[in-house]
């Protein structure tokens, strides 16, 4: 009796794992599998976004489609969801293809069993299209918008990835002399990722309005994000912080009639 249950069981198995092997297959999603950073299995709807064979990427190191930058994070990310045995998130990437051209993509990650492994499901969107729409956005609009005589805001709206940190920071101070701005109000409740990448960028900020006798107020951090940013070790008792815009105002003595 023993041995037929095992025999149903081993079976049942099999045929579970094929049923997966199939959904993956004909899903439209970019599906990668992978264990021990090397790629088990991917659809055919990934190799085709990767421009290469399936039998070019299945046993290859999945971090070799990750920039040089992000190596370290993406392993760390990788190792957090197989000893947690957590979801991941999702978080935006600039991915480089087989081919040598680069793509941005969101990802996220599933612990999953496949085989006999532990091993990861990362589904992979090309946001490229929604990338190059903010791109263009932040190109012609200010970062720095004025409210008062010496009030002005940063509104920060969609993802911040490394090239668009560069591009405030650079931006940010020759627009707070030209505005001559006394209080800067930086809101995030625009913003939903918030990484290594972000929280350098707000250090940065943070100790080049200081440099500049710039105060500044941080506003709109949702309990989700003020989660991340103490997992990230990210010092805000050091920065002023309230909830919304509207409280930062009041704060600083603005009036106004409903």
């Amino acid at each position: 009796m023993d041995q037929s249950f095992s025999e149903k069981t081993y079976q049942s198995l099999i045929q579970s794992e094929e049923m997966y092997r199939q959904i993956i297959e004909f899903s439209k999603e970019i599906i990668i599998i992978h264990s021990d950073y090397k790629v088990l299995c991917i659809n055919q709807s990934g190799a085709d976004f990767l421009r290469a064979s399936k039998e070019d990427i299945i046993g290859a190191g999945v971090l070799d489609i990750i920039l040089k930058e992000y190596k370290k994070v993406i392993e760390e990310r990788i190792q957090k969801v197989v000893s947690e045995n957590e979801p991941a998130g999702r978080i935006e990437q600039t991915i480089l293809r087989l081919d040598g051209t680069l793509v941005d993509v969101e990802i996220y990650c599933y612990p999953v069993i496949f085989g006999d492994k532990k091993a990861i499901h990362s589904v992979m969107r090309d946001i490229t299209e929604k990338k190059e729409i903010e791109r263009k956005i932040n190109e012609v609009s200010s970062p720095v918008v004025p409210l008062l005589a010496d009030i002005g805001i940063l509104p920060l709206v969609g993802s911040i990835d490394n090239q668009r940190a560069i591009l405030l920071l650079e931006d940010l101070p020759s627009k707070i002399q030209e505005q001559n701005i006394q209080c800067l109000i930086i809101d995030f409740s625009g913003i939903y990722n918030f990484d290594e990448v972000v929280a350098d960028y707000l250090s940065k900020v943070n100790s080049i309005m200081k440099l500049l006798g710039v105060n500044t107020i941080i506003t709109g951090i949702r309990p989700d994000l003020a989660v991340t940013v103490t997992k990230l070790g990210v010092d805000l008792l050091s920065m002023q912080t309230m909830a919304t815009v509207k409280q930062a105002l009041h704060f600083l003595g603005v009036k106004y009639e409903k």
